[in-house]
């Protein structure tokens, strides 16, 4: 009873400090871990919180406030450094109720300055791949990083099947990384948009979870952020659909979102980024020009003609990126490890792309291993990448 009275009175504090229709809560750092806040239980000052559209700060008592929310669904807390959440770092929302409440519950860990993470991508689950997934889990417990990040194609398709196949897969996805016991970080791929191929899915455009809401359903929002050792990760949704086909670009929402994500960090933090298709590739290079078909190089993009399996608007992202140190951006995509360097005025890039998980791939008499690279991170410098590779 004590603890529904106090719940009560704190909900009731909060209503009477929201001035408007949206979506309100506190960050509050949650001594005991049961995810309800407590009399005893502080809010956390300066905390970024999102709706995809908009990003906010928490105030000295760890509120905060999106006003008439125009996101997609989902709310979610920018995880700082040296905390984690207790259940999720998101919440589904009803955007059209007057007034959400969200209150994010975090407790404080260690705040290292070293650490080290897995890049994977490309698991392309299914029931039949599933040995693919017994090497990955092998090799992460034999590094034993910190955290995973997976840039997309979690599934073997999405793209041209049934709701019932599609969900089946995304439920084989989420019961498999449960087993890994660690954050485990995806990001959407092109794999991930359900039905879009309409003439081979069967699925109507008014489906609910139609393109990019499958993913969301399962895994909330599909581009965010979290901190990590004074290091910024931001998960890019670098995926677009026209009618029936997808193509490499950021769009407008997620470039404002992520400039506004930016402007809640210090100018100094520096910025790793992880997503599917890559901003820069050599596979351009390596698989030449391929004028039709499912894998075909050049798709319209709003009437024009774009490379499709880059990101076709990335200098303009990469412009918004350099606002901070921009030592490492993560993609998959072409099933091979690459890695780019460019360098700009006053900073070097690299441009890291994951073999794949789900199996060697070859370019005709060329062969590319699949493996995952793992990052060892100290005082805010991420070395060249080991892989590791999965036979």
């Amino acid at each position: 009873m004590k603890f529904l009275l106090t719940s009560l009175v704190f909900s009731l504090s909060l209503f009477f400090q929201v001035s408007a229709s949206g979506i309100y809560g506190v960050v509050f750092v949650d001594t005991n871990g049961n995810g309800i806040r407590e009399k005893n239980e502080v809010g956390l000052k300066g905390v970024a919180v999102s709706d995809q559209v908009a990003s906010v700060i928490t105030d000295a008592n760890g509120f905060y406030q999106i006003a008439n929310s125009k996101g997609f669904g989902y709310v979610f807390v920018s995880i700082p450094s040296g905390y984690k959440a207790v259940r999720s770092f998101y919440s589904k929302v009803n955007a059209s109720l007057s007034n959400v409440q969200v209150d994010f519950a975090i407790i404080k860990t260690n705040n290292p300055t070293r650490f080290k993470f897995i890049h994977a991508s490309d698991t392309h689950i299914s029931p039949q791949s599933l040995d693919r997934m017994a090497k990955f889990k092998a090799a992460v417990d034999s590094v034993r990083p910190d955290f995973i990040l997976v840039t997309g194609d979690l599934v073997k398709d999405a793209l041209r099947v049934s709701e019932a196949e599609a969900s089946s897969l995304y439920e084989l996805y989420k019961n498999e990384i449960l087993k890994f016991e660690l954050p485990v970080w995806n990001s959407a791929g092109n794999h991930e948009i359900f039905g879009i191929e309409r003439e081979l899915s069967k699925v109507s455009k008014e489906n609910p979870l139609y393109g990019r809401k499958m993913y969301r359903q399962y895994f909330g929002p599909d581009y965010y952020s979290f901190n990590f050792g004074g290091i910024h990760f931001v998960a890019l949704n670098s995926v677009e659909f026209e009618d029936l086909w997808y193509y490499g670009a950021i769009d407008s929402v997620q470039r404002e979102w992520l400039k506004k994500d930016l402007a809640a960090i210090p100018p100094s933090t520096p910025v790793v980024t992880f997503q599917h298709i890559p901003f820069i590739s050599g596979e351009l290079s390596l698989s030449g020009f391929t004028e039709t078909g499912p894998s075909r190089t050049l798709e319209k993009e709003k009437g024009q003609l774009k490379f499709r399996h880059v990101v076709s608007n990335a200098m303009e992202i990469i412009t918004i990126l350099r606002s901070h140190p921009f030592p490492l951006a993560l993609a998959g995509h072409h099933h091979s490890r690459q890695l780019l360097y460019l360098e700009t005025s006053g900073q070097q890039t690299r441009f890291e792309q994951a073999a794949a998980v789900i199996g060697p791939s070859d370019r005709g008499s060329i062969k590319f291993p699949s493996g995952v690279t793992v990052y060892d991170v100290e005082n805010g410098e991420i070395d060249g990448g080991t892989f590791i590779i999965l036979k």
